[in-house]
């Protein structure tokens, strides 16, 4: 019997993408290539002009897909930087956005949460087709369901439309949904919605100082098996 003042275990997973499965700063791998001792500053500016391009938007309702946000985020990192941005150097950035490194025990993770009956999907900023693309180019798909994008009510994390996407996807209350994600942030908001969460602390940063704590912090994602015992 579970104790009066403990939650009930989660009974499915969904996963943030960016920073989460996939590793945002792989790009500065291609970046490093095309400006020579640019690449992490390039891919760290990026990154944080993104959010920032959506939660302009959101807060604004002036909603653009994540995609196009992509893309202007890397215009001003690189005008920031003062790195010249050609055509091609452009595509091939934009284009590796589309198949970013996955961390390494994401398919044993996933794996082993399908071998226990776990129902596990994404919940993410990423329009459909960026999606698709990344869980494709990491051979995930026969692990992954459902699917959730924040497309479908035009508006970012952390709105709580957004968040709402799981509950009415999964058919199960919040509490009853482990929300996984390594942006601090998000880990807060879905804390705020009412999810079961866990913050996957891989840069070991400090907790954001809003006077709320996700229900458990780790290191990486096989973390996430200790809610789910074989």
């Amino acid at each position: 019997m579970i104790p009066a003042d403990q939650p009930p275990p989660p009974e499915a997973v969904l996963f943030d993408a960016y920073g989460t499965l996939f590793d945002v700063y792989s790009v500065g791998v291609l970046a490093e290539q095309l400006w020579p001792g640019q690449g992490q500053a390039l891919a760290q500016l990026w990154r944080d002009k993104q959010i920032d391009y959506t939660r302009l938007c959101s807060m604004s309702q002036r909603y653009r897909p994540f995609w196009d946000l992509t893309r202007a985020g890397l215009r001003f990192a690189c005008a920031k930087l003062d790195l010249p941005l050609a055509g091609e150097a452009e595509e091939r950035l934009m284009n590796q956005y589309r198949q970013l490194s996955a961390f390494a025990e994401n398919r044993d993770v996933l794996q082993a949460l399908k071998d226990r009956g776990i129902r596990a999907g994404i919940l993410s900023n990423g329009d459909p087709g960026m999606l698709a693309a990344a869980i494709q180019s990491a051979g995930l798909a026969d692990l992954i369901d459902p699917v959730l994008s924040a497309d479908v009510v035009q508006r970012f994390k952390t709105d709580p439309a957004v968040y709402q996407l799981g509950p009415d996807a999964l058919g199960l209350p919040a509490q009853k949904i482990l929300f996984v994600s390594s942006n601090g942030w998000d880990a807060i908001g879905a804390t705020w919605f009412g999810y079961t969460s866990l913050w996957i602390n891989r840069a070991q940063g400090p907790l954001e100082q809003l006077d709320t704590q996700p229900s458990r912090v780790g290191r990486n994602l096989r973390e996430v098996l200790d809610f789910f015992p074989a």
